[in-house]
Parts: C-alpha cells; structure tokens; sequence
C-alpha cells in the first residue's frame, strides 16, 4: 500500500480488491488440476487485465486503466517447478531472523527467511530464498530478479509468490513442495505507481538469466 490515509470507501474497495483476488487464484488453482497449467494461465491473464482496467483499487493510475492491455511472454511449460522448501542450516548464521528487505518506498515490512528452493533450470539449478512476512497473518513471498529487468520488465524486478496477497500457485505441505511457475511472474504495483510501497527482491533472489516468461512491460 502507500502511506497516505484511505477513506472508507477506498478501504472497502481495497478489500473487493484482494477478494477478487483470492477468487482468481482458487480458480486458477482449480484449472490448473483440471485443464492444465497453461488453461490456468490464460484464465489468470484474462482476468487480472480485467481487474486491472476496470477495479477501482487496480494499482494502475486511473486515467491510464483503459488502455490496459495483459503483456506476457507464450507460455513456457519449461519453467514451471515443484520445488522442495529447504530450511537454511544455520538459520541463526543465515539470517533467518527477521530482516528487512529492500523497498520502493518509506515502508519496510518485516519478513524472515523461511527458506531455499532450487529450481532445476533447463540450462543449470539456481537457488531463491522465500521469505515469511512477519505483518498481518503472516505468508510466503517470492521475489526475483533476471536479466529481464530495465528492458522487458520492471527494473527492481517481479513477484511470483505473496500469499498474504493470495498470489499463491499451490503446494504440497507433506512433501514441502511449492508450486514455482515464472508464467505466472507478475509485477509489483510500484511499477505501475510510484506511489505504491513495494518490497522488493534482495541480492540473493538476483538470477544470472533471462526469465522470458510472465508478464512483461513492453
């Protein structure tokens, strides 16, 4: 969010906002059972442009939302990922301790390192921390950086996971798997707004490739 006061009204519609949200992904995650991976990605295209161009919290200034237009790579079946949540070692060493990561704005919300997920790339494995939000009730959040950013993307990066947001893919708590699919990669919505405070991807979550999948800006 920014860090001005919001009216009642602003605050109900902020609520149908994440409502909406939610929505989407539980059918996202339904389709993606059902039809398939990429049949959920076309729904979620779909839908969020027109959350995007039509909601009155869309994180897209309003005079701008008409001309909204979903901008995502084709579907990359490749860079979708049952990735097994490791705990770091030595969390105490490691920083699993809450932490504060970079942000676009004044507002730094609490996190800790819940964990590392390695993601077997076609080309060689590289390895993303998650990240707890220590706010709120709490969720998993996933962001990254790629040689994408600047031109094709965001330059501080995008979002694959914010469950407090319910950007959630999924995942198996049994085994400790989550489900990482980088069609599914969103920008934060400081990119549409410098108004809006967003945390954003550390170091560590900065991958040495290209990831052509998800949304893009040009």
């Amino acid at each position: 969010m920014d860090d001005r006061s919001w009216t009642t009204d602003e605050t109900l519609w902020l609520a149908d906002w994440r409502r909406r949200l939610a929505e989407l992904y539980t059918h996202v995650r339904s389709v993606a059972t059902t039809a398939g991976p990429e049949s959920a990605w076309r729904a979620w295209r779909m839908e969020r442009e027109e959350l995007f161009r039509t909601h009155p919290s869309s994180p897209v200034p309003a005079a701008e939302r008409e001309a909204v237009h979903a901008r995502h790579w084709p579907y990359e079946p490749a860079l979708r990922f049952e990735a097994v949540v490791v705990e770091d070692a030595e969390p105490e060493a490691t920083g699993a301790a809450t932490l504060r990561l970079p942000t676009s704005g004044a507002t730094i919300p609490p996190m800790r390192r819940l964990g590392r997920a390695t993601i077997p790339f076609p080309d060689r494995e590289r390895t993303l921390s998650l990240f707890w939000l220590e706010e709120y009730a709490g969720g998993i959040f996933l962001p990254f950086r790629d040689a994408t950013n600047g031109t094709a993307t965001y330059g501080a990066g995008r979002y694959l996971l914010d469950t407090a947001k319910s950007a959630d893919l999924g995942g198996d708590a049994v085994h400790r798997t989550l489900a990482l699919d980088f069609n599914f990669a969103y920008h934060p919505s400081c990119a549409f707004d410098p108004r809006w405070a967003c945390p954003l991807a550390p170091p560590e979550n900065r991958l040495d490739r290209p990831i052509e999948a998800g949304e893009r800006l040009d």
